[in-house]
């Protein structure tokens, strides 16, 4: 939760840029002001349209969403790591490869994704409800109305709805996090000769963050658009799923758009997973000491 509040500005910004020229509302849209540029706004561009049309509280929409996706998809997801690895067979010297630790990322990713996705489905919508013309905002008032006007308007169902690329990307994020973390701080340990602390927990969580970001940015736009999608005037949704969504947009708006946000996305997974990290290095030697 401390990680995502301080990285929500960033994922905002990221959620925006990625839903440029989807086909959602069959419009496009760039930050905040309803109508489309030549080009699509870089990071600080649709930073600066987000304060200008909504107030510098508009970069922290879905702030109550995502603590509450943090607090259940992410918190999952760490507890779930742990357990993989407590239960795969060590290696001969009572380790784990970096591809057991790999399975057991993806593991634990799809078991968080799959507990979080109505906070992650509530946290985007929040974001991206900006951009859209006033007639067809959602205006949800906080995480908890958002999930209440789901059911209610929607059905229960739709509160997973894009978790296959929920789901896809936590795996492979998750994967990327966990096994990159766990190895970059083995090597540091052995190759430098420190002692574990906050320059090595530092280290080895600014190359999962950097990892993490590239390895997941296709599939992450996919979700946004997933998520945030409505049905055209016959009732048809834009995309089908996850991979019509990135055949779709390649095809309409160019390979590099399947990396639309990549900026936003690593300066987000950079710090997040810093201070995520960090905390939970920190939490663990806290309950250790209490135990």
């Amino acid at each position: 939760m401390a990680s995502g509040a301080v990285t929500h500005p960033i994922d905002l910004v990221k959620v925006r840029m990625q839903l440029y020229g989807s086909t959602l509302d069959g419009a496009r849209h760039a930050g905040s002001a309803g109508v489309a540029p030549k080009a699509p706004p870089g990071m600080m561009r649709t930073g600066y349209l987000v304060v200008k049309h909504e107030g510098a509280f508009g970069l922290y929409k879905g702030l109550s969403a995502s603590l509450m996706r943090q607090a259940s998809f992410i918190g999952t997801k760490f507890g779930a790591y742990d357990l993989l690895k407590s239960a795969v067979p060590k290696d001969a010297d009572g380790g784990l490869s970096f591809w057991k630790m790999t399975l057991c990322g993806l593991g634990a990713g799809a078991i968080g994704a799959a507990v979080g996705n109505p906070a992650d489905l509530a946290m985007v919508r929040m974001q991206a409800d900006g951009r859209l013309p006033k007639e067809l905002r959602r205006n949800y008032r906080h995480g908890g109305e958002a999930l209440a006007r789901v059911v209610r308007e929607e059905g229960v169902l739709a509160l997973w709805r894009g978790c296959a690329p929920t789901v896809n990307r936590a795996m492979i994020v998750t994967a990327s996090q966990m096994a990159v973390y766990d190895k970059s701080k083995a090597v540091i340990l052995k190759e430098s000769g420190a002692k574990d602390g906050l320059a090595v927990q530092t280290g080895a969580s600014f190359i999962a963050g950097v990892v993490a970001a590239l390895t997941s940015n296709p599939i992450d736009l996919a979700k946004s658009r997933l998520m945030t999608m409505k049905p055209d005037a016959e009732g048809r949704m834009p995309y089908s799923g996850t991979m019509d969504c990135i055949v779709k947009t390649a095809r309409s708006e160019g390979v590099g758009a399947l990396y639309k946000g990549l900026v936003p996305t690593a300066a987000r997974q950079v710090p997040l997973n810093m201070v995520r990290f960090i905390s939970v290095e920190a939490m663990k030697k806290l309950l250790a000491n209490i135990d």
